[in-house]
């Protein structure tokens, strides 16, 4: 793609100034449309050093209410962000709905200048590169609008304007021994930049390749640009808005191994676990587990555990059983209620992505992102569309955990419909447990049918190879608490295994 950007492109200014001023009165007229559509907006910049990218921001920015924008300076990660999966801190960048985050480089420095850098195999790198695409395409899916720019100078620019920055004291600071570096090896990082900009140039992310040469052409090229694209993204927006939303009926996992699950209505219920064994084999898997979370943490594998299931089915007092074994600084436990309007306003996985634990350390989900294609699918949260489509989403999802190294646990809690009314009104009727019991219970217990589909067909959809769900018996607390800790005790047992013979 950087052949073809034509670098002797100049403008008078005369014509740049007759032609800058209504961009910028266009410019300046977003703030309120943006507001008022929900319409998050993604501007990434991305270039060589020295193209300018800092100035044409810095001009692009004075067209916005402050109060609507936040300016992104991505610089290489640090230790504490190594420990996370790639794209976790870009995740918690994302603008909320109306407003725009403005990117002085950005999620492409991983597949890009680390890439040559820290010498990432190319494997890793398509990988990290998919990931990307995957990433842009969920954002676009959810009504995100992200615009992307490279800004493209030559060698002999490049090397001009390091050495009058490098001349003067006041600015000498702006260039290090990286920058020069970067020149001298001009080609190595032009074939590397050219093709992350062609695998990555998509139809709902293209890129944008412009001459960083002339300053008016390129401060013209990125003002025309982000107007027509955010004009284009209201107007569509408006569309979509003025048709009902309706199930398409076509549910896309995407292309994944999906591992073959019974419906949650022919689980065999009867499984149950005497007090005198229970105590027994409970302290066994307790402590096995104490064993493993120290080895996992030395070994900097991080393990991720979802209960989902029936309200009443157990799982607090599973999660309870669970981290009693575990060591207090390595692992949290993450309560999922309704969305905030702070999470509201984002792409739904977003909340989740903060909660991720470290390499090394645990993170028990008590409900989980499965609530997109279960209460929000049933309770009209959010459209057809959206819940239909987040299957895809959420095995990709899994998918880059898995990649990064973490082990995947999944569990649905089954009861039956009479087990869950003995709770109930068991919960009903204990001063101390009636807290446990809301309205809201209720009337999902009358939802009873609508429930079990949606289960099974989230079972269907996202029970990969690399991300099981595991269908517990939970009508004898005893039993699936003992069963649910030797599931997760063989799952690190079987990574730790594997990545014991992957390096013999």
């Amino acid at each position: 793609m950087l052949e073809k950007v034509n670098m002797k492109e100049t403008v008078f200014k005369e014509d740049y100034k007759k032609r800058i001023k209504p961009l910028q009165a266009s410019l300046s007229a977003l703030d309120g449309p943006m507001k008022a559509a929900g319409l998050p907006v993604i501007i990434l910049f991305e270039g060589w050093g020295s193209s300018g990218k800092g100035r044409v921001i810095s001009r692009l920015i004075l067209n916005f209410d402050p109060r609507w924008f936040t300016v992104v300076n991505t610089q290489p990660p640090t230790p504490l962000e190594r420990r996370e999966p790639v794209m976790w801190r870009h995740w918690l960048t994302l603008p909320e709905a109306g407003q725009m985050s403005i990117m002085d480089r950005s999620w492409y420095q991983e597949v890009s200048i680390l890439r040559l850098e820290e010498a990432v195999d190319d494997l890793t790198n398509l990988r990290h590169m998919n990931e990307i695409n995957n990433f842009e395409r969920n954002l676009t899916d959810n009504g995100y609008l992200i615009i992307k720019f490279f800004l493209h100078i030559t060698q002999k620019e490049q090397k001009a304007r390091l050495e009058k920055l490098d001349s003067d004291k006041n600015t000498e600071w702006r260039v290090t021994p990286d920058d020069w570096r970067r020149c001298r090896q001009y080609d190595k990082y032009y074939s590397v930049f050219d093709e992350m900009l062609e695998y990555t140039n998509t139809p709902y992310a293209p890129w944008h390749v412009i001459s960083g040469m002339n300053d008016e052409v390129r401060t013209l090229a990125v003002f025309r640009t982000v107007n027509d694209a955010v004009h284009k993204a209201l107007k569509l927006h408006a569309e979509k808005a003025a048709v009902p939303q309706t199930a398409s009926g076509a549910i896309d996992p995407g292309l994944y191994h999906l591992l073959t699950m019974p419906k949650i209505q022919n689980v065999d219920l009867s499984p149950t676990l005497k007090k005198d064994k229970y105590k027994k084999h409970l302290k066994k898997e307790q402590a096995r587990l104490s064993e493993l979370h120290n080895i996992i943490y030395r070994r900097k594998v991080p393990v991720i555990i979802v209960y989902e299931g029936w309200d009443a089915a157990g799982k607090g007092g599973n999660i309870k059983r669970v981290s009693e074994a575990l060591d207090p600084c390595g692992y949290e436990v993450v309560p999922i209620a309704a969305p905030s309007w702070e999470e509201k306003g984002r792409h739904f996985l977003w909340r989740f992505w903060r909660h991720l634990p470290k390499d090394g350390h645990i993170v028990i989900f008590d409900r989980s992102w499965y609530g997109r294609v279960m209460v929000e699918r049933i309770e009209g949260f959010c459209t057809p569309e959206d819940w239909q489509r987040a299957y895809r989403e959420i095995n990709e999802f899994e998918r880059q955990l898995h990649d990064w190294g973490a082990v995947i646990i999944k569990f649905w809690l089954q009861i039956d419909p009479d087990e869950q009314l003995r709770r109930f009104e068991a919960r009903k009727n204990d001063p101390t447990k009636q807290w446990k019991i809301t309205d809201e219970d209720w009337r999902n217990r009358k939802k009873w049918p609508q429930y079990e589909t949606a289960a099974n067909d989230m079972l269907q959809y996202t029970s990969t190879d690399f991300a099981p769900w595991h269908i517990i018996e939970a009508d004898d607390k005893k039993f699936v608490r003992v069963k649910t800790l030797e599931l997760i005790n063989q799952s690190i047992v079987n990574r730790l295994e594997k990545d014991k013979k992957h390096h013999l």
